[in-house]
């Protein structure tokens, strides 16, 4: 299963950009302290905002701020980000966050330890990145249960713990964050920080995938393609991997194209394998990539064609990590093996693409 090495970034944040933020705002406002005579009330402030006047709502919120509006303070915070109303300046945005988060404000606290993860106009900083994230979590915030989650999981900023990662994964996945809840499948799957447990696993990473989550799709297709947690059912794993692969995901391409090439859910379709192949293997797969220099060797779903296959064995040996080394040898034994039947001028041809191939963003 997929792993993340590191905290999702800066724009995960479930309020990211700063008219979601003034739109929350407009649902709930909270006045911390009377502003003083003549000041802007934050609703004003608000209202400026969402009608594209800017700098009348920098000013405003400004305004408010220094008076020790934390709200205001988080929202300028954020219009320096956006460069909305102001220059767009980093240092200025984690200013008026560390304000609003030293008064407990909870977003604040959650974007100022995105900042410190980030170095985001501050020096990078794990642990300053977990306090902050930290400071939030406990008081419920979601997204920041989710980030010191993986902080836990992958030992960034604090010692590594797998059951506190279970603790703080399980308390943003049973408020319905998507990205807890698939990270925590993946730990009942592993059986790190709690027993290992495939049903378990299977729940919680449907939750997450019935709420769009391709990570989540992708995995329970594999839950489903090999009985794990679920009767084994390769129709429903085609589903779930079709709904990940939809999503641009390209590990669930790859798996989607092995049951079209396999004739696993869905009748055997050499070219729609191929089709999805493709789409992971621009990506930069490569297990796609190596699928792909399969078929054009074997001339399934496409034309033979030796220049092709040889590219895409040498992406795919190029792009193995360290830890699929028997994966990249296989791939450098095909690449030799169609080697052997291409000329010199073929070979260079293939070396050339390869060369100058680069991946889809």
């Amino acid at each position: 299963m997929r792993m993340p090495s590191s905290l999702f970034r800066l724009w995960r944040i479930r309020y990211s950009g700063s008219q979601g933020i003034v739109a929350s705002a407009f649902l709930v406002i909270v006045l911390l302290g009377a502003p003083a005579a003549g000041a802007q009330t934050f609703d004003e402030a608000s209202a400026a905002y969402m009608r594209g006047d800017y700098i009348v709502a920098f000013e405003s919120f400004l305004s408010l701020a220094e008076q020790g509006h934390a709200r205001a303070q988080f929202v300028l915070g954020n219009m320096y980000v956006e460069g909305k109303g102001v220059q767009q300046d980093y240092a200025e945005a984690k200013r008026w966050f560390h304000r609003a988060a030293e008064q407990g404000y909870t977003q604040a606290q959650n974007y100022l330890g995105c900042m410190y993860d980030e170095g985001s106009g501050v020096p990078q900083d794990d642990a300053e990145a977990a306090y902050w994230f930290h400071q939030a979590a406990e008081q419920g915030h979601a997204d920041a249960q989710f980030y010191l989650g993986s902080c836990y999981a992958n030992g960034e900023g604090v010692p590594q713990d797998d059951a506190e990662a279970v603790r703080w994964y399980r308390q943003a996945a049973e408020q319905g964050d998507a990205d807890a809840q698939w990270r925590l499948g993946d730990l009942y799957e592993e059986g790190r920080g709690v027993p290992q447990d495939d049903a378990e696993a299977v729940r919680w990473y449907r939750r997450a995938a019935e709420q769009g989550h391709a990570g989540a799709q992708n995995n329970l297709g594999d839950s489903c393609a090999n009985g794990e947690g679920v009767p084994q059912d390769d129709v429903a794993a085609t589903y779930w991997y079709r709904q990940a692969a939809e999503q641009g995901d390209a590990d669930a391409q790859v798996n989607l194209g092995a049951m079209y090439a396999e004739g696993r859910g869905v009748p055997q379709d050499y070219a729609e394998a191929v089709r999805w192949f493709r789409q992971a293997a621009e990506q930069g797969a490569a297990r796609a990539q190596h699928r792909l220099g399969l078929m054009y060797l074997l001339g399934r779903g496409v034309l033979q064609d030796y220049v092709q296959a040889h590219k895409w064995f040498n992406l795919a040996a190029s792009r193995y990590s360290s830890s699929e080394r028997e994966l990249r040898d296989k791939a450098v034994q095909f690449r030799e093996e169609v080697a052997s039947k291409m000329t010199p001028a073929q070979i260079a041809e293939a070396q050339r693409l390869a060369r100058e191939w680069e991946p889809v963003q």
